[in-house]
């Protein structure tokens, strides 16, 4: 048998441009869908409603990356969707991120724009109170850095309907955890996530892991400050959770979940 002989660079270029054609005719369809959900919600009644899904979203890509057999990495399978995402959710109403960066606000806007698309306005703030006021307006959605010395986090026992929803970076290969994103949203499981919980027990923080995996729960601490600890919990747990309630401290509570990166 004779071995065919590769396509041209012209026959591949032309089947790019074919590949190119149909996706932009694929995008411009989703788009308008989002238009339809906007002009359908609002005839509901629900026009003024936070579309904001993390669970959903999380399920979405999660499957997309698993379906993924030939040359779309995680990474550009997360991009394409956050930006379609992120267009669709402009499209159905109010959206603005307000980031609190710590000492490296850069990096915090990286990965808010990683996380949640170009379609939303962003606001650099100077003091982490900012961004939870803002995550408290309609379609706001404060990005705060998981840094070392600040205790942001522990307002959130005071703020029920406030929650962390997102742990950024979002995918694994782009580095350890460095921001959560917070806002006035529903939290579901999504089917594999982990859980923020926060308490003032005194002691090494061992010793709370261990209190905690005597119950069944697997901890890790993120950081302390100010008379506290935010530990990340392995799996969805509620605000009511007993096995929670018999945790060390006096002062504690979950304060959001939040899917886990996702991994190639």
């Amino acid at each position: 048998m004779v071995d065919q002989p590769p396509p041209s660079l012209d026959a591949i270029r032309a089947r790019i441009d074919a590949l190119d054609a149909e996706i932009l005719r694929l995008v411009d369809a989703r788009a308008a869908i989002a238009v339809e959900v906007a002009k359908a919600k609002t005839a509901a009644g629900d026009g003024d409603k936070f579309a904001l899904r993390p669970s959903r979203e999380a399920m979405l890509i999660r499957k997309l990356i698993a379906s993924s057999d030939q040359g779309a990495t995680p990474a550009l399978t997360v991009r394409l969707w956050r930006e379609f995402i992120s267009y669709s959710l402009a499209t159905q109403g109010p959206f603005h991120l307000t980031v609190w960066g710590g000492a490296d606000p850069a990096r915090a806007v990286e990965l808010a724009r990683l996380r949640f698309g170009g379609a939303p306005a962003l606001r650099q703030v100077d003091r982490p109170e900012l961004a939870l006021a803002a995550a408290k307006t309609q379609g706001g959605v404060g990005v705060l850095a998981l840094a070392q010395g600040g205790a942001w986090w522990g307002r959130l026992l005071a703020e029920p309907r406030l929650a962390i929803f997102a742990a950024l970076p979002c995918l694994a290969e782009w580095g350890p955890m460095a921001a959560l994103a917070v806002a006035e949203v529903e939290v579901e499981p999504s089917g594999d996530d982990e859980t923020f919980w926060v308490t003032d027990a005194p002691g090494p923080a061992a010793k709370i892991v261990d209190a905690l995996s005597h119950d069944g729960v697997a901890a890790e601490l993120l950081t302390e400050s100010g008379g506290l600890k935010l530990f990340l919990l392995s799996g969805f747990y509620q605000r009511h959770d007993e096995r929670l309630a018999r945790a060390p401290g006096r002062l504690t509570g979950v304060i959001g979940a939040a899917a886990r990166p996702f991994d190639a």
